[in-house]
């Protein structure tokens, strides 16, 4: 079953991944001792600008390493280069009626870089994050030697310590992972949940003993006391028709606007990815006169980031706030995990001291009983990641003092944070939440000359990126 929306890229040969994979070995010894480095990729889903490479960085050229290797749909596996796009991924699967069991919710995430640093969607109730369903992974090591990384094998410490260490163990070069299979569309209904109800209703959902289900569910804050809980299934029944929300409509507006749609697997999987979630407001993109001028093809979220990066570099921002004289922003770009239990505090907190709507949430819990060392969740408990991007009046004199709340907020609650973003943790804080003692023992094994910068340096730009 091909679903609609997919075209499958052609599969990369054994023969040209191999080669691929030699060639970045060989520039990557040849390269001095000390010397520094980090991978040349076209995109970036990282919101750590004050932490770029040096001048003096090499950017290892890793364009050959973007592609599927095969679908097994017998197996219901897929065996990928560690930079390919879940864009390039899921058109790949979805051609042959599969999907992966967690595809995170921007097109050019890649599937090494969602392993090695963390992604979430909402399958994650029921299949985790996606490096719980990796079955093995090359990895190529600070030394410059590729090893097989398994669940149990001889390099089953690096399996389990690669995810959450956002390359400063190594680079994945190849992954097989496992893949779900899909149905042609998704039913999804947006039920509106009061405050109170909120943690309940989410446990009741994502009951993994329950007996039919959903297959996904996450949710929307809009304001105080105005939530939704969208619930998916598949689907061979396309309703009155799919819904498009590529073109003029919104698909967040839909949430308020609609209690049952119906999307096809392919546009519910990017649902999130034409308008960046709801951030494309920031640019105008979604005023009809501006929507119907921006090309359809620059409706995507790595267009955004870029002209957020723009920005960052030349700061034109906040240029415009001194001419006028309004007070410098502070960008709260964070996704961080919560107990479900500890959810209601956690909003209430949120919306007195940070304030940014709408908020996402998407339920998860980890899939089996494995522990990942560098990001400890506890398995079978149920967690919800809550996402807010956005920016907020600086407090003077403190131009970090939002993000320092959400940190003390998560450390309060029992909650974890994800590293994509700005990180304002002191060292000692920052090893106490990421298992210091893990990460300095796989560092000692596959790091021992610091080839690669450690973990703390690389995500607060302490030290060489």
């Amino acid at each position: 079953m091909t679903v609609a929306g997919s075209s499958a890229p052609p599969a990369v040969s054994p023969e040209a991944h191999a080669a691929a994979v030699k060639d970045l070995i060989g520039k990557y010894r040849a390269l001095p001792p000390g010397a520094r480095v980090r991978l040349g990729k076209k995109s970036s889903n990282l919101f750590r600008f004050g932490a770029g490479a040096a001048a003096d960085t090499t950017r290892l050229d890793t364009s050959a390493l973007t592609g599927v290797l095969g679908v097994d749909a017998e197996s219901r596996t897929a065996e990928v280069q560690g930079m390919t796009t879940y864009e390039d991924l899921v058109s790949a699967t979805l051609a042959r009626g599969m999907m992966p069991l967690v595809v995170p919710q921007l097109k050019t995430i890649t599937l090494g870089g969602a392993v090695t640093g963390l992604g979430i969607e909402s399958t994650s109730f029921r299949h985790g994050l996606p490096h719980e369903s990796v079955l093995e992974m090359d990895i190529l090591t600070p030394g410059g030697e590729i090893v097989t990384a398994t669940p149990n094998g001889e390099h089953a410490d690096l399996f389990q310590g690669f995810p959450n260490s956002y390359g400063t163990l190594g680079y994945a070069l190849r992954l097989k992972i496992e893949l779900q299979p899909v149905a042609p569309y998704v039913r999804i209904e947006h039920r509106r949940v009061a405050s109170s109800d909120l943690a309940s209703v989410i446990t009741e959902l994502c009951d993994p003993d329950a007996a039919g289900g959903p297959d996904f569910v996450d949710g929307t804050v809009f304001t105080p006391g105005e939530q939704y809980l969208t619930v998916g299934r598949f689907t061979d029944d396309p309703g009155p028709g799919p819904s498009d929300y590529t073109g003029q409509q919104i698909f967040y507006r839909s949430i308020r606007e609609r209690t049952v749609d119906h999307l096809t697997a392919h546009d519910y999987i990017w649902r999130w990815d034409t308008d960046w979630f709801w951030c494309s407001r920031a640019f105008g993109v979604q005023h009809p006169l501006v929507r119907r001028a921006w090309p359809r093809r620059y409706r995507r979220s790595d267009v955004y980031r870029r002209i957020v990066a723009y920005d960052r570099r030349i700061g034109f921002s906040s240029l415009a706030h001194r001419l006028t004289r309004t007070p410098q922003e502070e960008p709260v770009i964070q996704d961080v995990e919560i107990p479900v239990e500890r959810l209601a505090e956690f909003l209430d907190a949120f919306h007195t001291d940070v304030g940014i709507t709408p908020v996402w949430l998407c339920p998860l819990r980890l899939r089996g009983k494995q522990r990942w060392p560098l990001y400890p969740m506890e398995p079978g408990e149920l967690y919800v990641n809550v996402g807010f991007w956005s920016t907020v009046p600086e407090v003077p004199g403190r131009p970090d003092a939002h993000n320092r709340r959400v940190e003390e907020l998560v450390a309060d609650l029992g909650g974890h944070k994800s590293l994509y973003s700005t990180v304002h943790y002191d060292e000692g804080e920052f090893w106490k939440h990421y298992n210091g003692p893990a990460y300095r023992a796989l560092k000692k094994r596959y790091d021992p000359h610091g080839r690669l910068p450690d973990l703390f340096s690389k995500v607060t730009g302490s030290g060489r990126a």
